[in-house]
């Protein structure tokens, strides 16, 4: 029996970004997953070296090759996940939302907590005796899945702070990847309101948002002081989530918001390699000499949404495998900082990083088969909520969108979650 071949990719001329909404004939499956390992290639350097991603000096401290990743988690998170708002309930919504997120995150915890760290405490101590009791330790990590600490990165039972002493680690955290999780889940909260107000209905009401973001992003009200990491800037902390910044909370807003902009005007958004040339121009001026979030950002993700359509038939077959975006995601940090632990900096930065590559795609794979697509077969297993307006005569979960097309994407918009680094 024959492999099958990937999808067809729509002819080139005329092409729009309508073409990501039918069928799966574009590349956000390998995109996605590309990120997802650029957010561990950028991780090397803090976490082996303790040195910052080279990026980071060179766009003069604006970003680093994880945190754009990041922003291309959020644009394409923006643009899939409006589709499923326009399609699904607001209730139903949010239930396809913490069904492709929270069990994979659970399920990483869970690893780190009682696999992971307690291997690494052994190997430091010989022994588990002070490992499973301490204020610090393994559950205490795992039940603070509702508050700040495993989205800020707690060690457990002093294992990365025993790293640090022996001068093998130099970051803190046991997995500093989560920390872009709870905004990706206000994210969502605000594409469900969005929906229930049927604001994503009205032509003018996305753009209206994205426009009064872009205005506070270029007032400079929401720039970091001087010397202060984009974490540590002003901000608000919330009930579950923690602490959340301005700084973060409107550049990846505005990032999402881009992404469900183009979702919802996609017919009118061409797909053109004089754009995209232009697109990398932008990006690489505002990399260099300023203006990242205001002007780089957008050019990011056109870009990302260009290469969706135009990248090899090849790329477009990756979601047949699964998605391993987001368990390379949530398991890079931690490997890393293993493999530092136990001395594998001594073999450089790139054997440092096949290791890590190695060993994260492997859970990452895991992940998919063992955690992430079982959780996603609830999807339809939707707890009884209170009926939402549109509801009760049935003008929801039809599926029909763009004058009565069928949305084509909608398995995909379900069953990828918007990881970021």
């Amino acid at each position: 029996m024959g492999r099958t071949a990937p999808p067809a990719a729509p002819p080139a001329a005329g092409r729009t970004l309508a073409d990501l909404t039918v069928g799966r004939a574009n590349s956000l499956g390998a995109l996605r997953l590309l990120l997802a390992v650029a957010v561990v290639v950028s991780h090397v350097h803090p976490i082996g070296w303790g040195r910052p991603d080279p990026l980071w000096d060179w766009s003069g401290r604006q970003t680093d090759l994880g945190k754009s990743a990041v922003v291309g988690f959020f644009a394409i998170s923006g643009f899939v996940i409006t589709g499923s708002a326009l399609r699904l309930s607001p209730w139903r919504f949010l239930w396809h939302r913490m069904l492709r997120i929270v069990p994979g995150l659970l399920a990483s915890l869970v690893f780190c907590a009682t696999v992971l760290t307690p291997l690494l405490f052994l190997w430091q101590h010989g022994t588990l005796d002070g490992f499973w009791g301490r204020p610090d330790g393994p559950l205490g990590y795992v039940t603070s899945l509702g508050s700040t600490s495993p989205m800020a990165g707690w060690d457990v039972s002093g294992v990365i702070a025993g790293g640090i002493r022996a001068g093998t680690n130099f970051d803190p955290s046991l997995n500093g990847a989560l920390w872009s999780l709870k905004y990706e889940l206000l994210c969502y909260l605000l594409a469900a309101l969005l929906a229930a107000a049927g604001l994503l209905r009205r032509r003018a009401a996305v753009p209206a948002l994205l426009l009064a973001l872009w205005l506070l992003i270029v007032s400079g009200a929401v720039d970091l002081p001087p010397g202060v990491a984009p974490a540590g800037g002003p901000g608000v902390t919330l009930p579950v989530v923690g602490r959340l910044t301005w700084h973060l909370l409107a550049g990846l807003g505005f990032t999402f918001l881009l992404g469900a902009a183009c979702r919802l005007h996609a017919r009118r958004v061409p797909v053109d390699d004089r754009a995209a040339a232009a697109a990398a121009l932008v990006l690489a001026l505002t990399l260099r000499w300023g203006g990242f979030t205001a002007l780089g950002q957008p050019a990011l993700v056109y870009l990302l949404f260009w290469a969706a359509v135009r990248l090899p038939g090849w790329c477009r077959s990756v979601d047949a495998a699964g998605d391993f975006s987001y368990g390379v995601y949530v398991y890079g940090f931690p490997v890393e900082q293993a493999l530092a632990l136990v001395g594998f900096a001594a073999y450089g930065r790139l054997g440092f990083l096949a290791c890590a590559l190695a060993v994260t795609a492997l859970l990452g794979v895991l992940s998919w088969y063992a955690v992430e697509r079982p959780a996603m077969r609830l999807r339809d297993r939707t707890p009884r909520f209170p009926p939402w307006r549109g509801e009760r005569d049935g003008k929801r979960d039809g599926g029909k969108r763009d004058g009565g097309k069928q949305d084509g994407s909608r398995d995909r918009e379900d069953a990828r979650p918007g990881v970021t680094s």
